[in-house]
């Protein structure tokens, strides 16, 4: 199955990195593209749950599920996740 997920606080190349970097990390995740003109993050997967492990990955590196809450301490992640994904490619 395929997903698309619009997420919070994706600015650049860097966050995009850091994304599919970490992504990648889960065992069910592949095919992982970052679109960054529309803020969204698509992949495959066959288990179901593996969409809110994701989506808890995405928000605790800083980029929270469009609609859900983005405090500050999430955009300071973002730009955290940023700098590393940067620094990493």
């Amino acid at each position: 199955m395929q997903t698309t997920l619009q997420i919070q606080n994706l600015k650049c190349g860097g966050c995009a990195n850091t994304i599919i970097t970490r992504l990648n990390e889960l065992e069910d995740v592949n095919d992982i593209t970052v679109d960054n003109d529309k803020h969204s993050v698509s992949f495959t997967y066959t288990v179901e749950n593996t969409i809110s492990t994701a989506s808890e990955l995405l928000s605790k590196l800083g980029y929270p599920i469009e609609g859900d809450a983005n405090p500050l301490t999430k955009k300071a992640k973002s730009f955290v996740s940023c700098a590393v994904g940067r620094m990493n490619k």
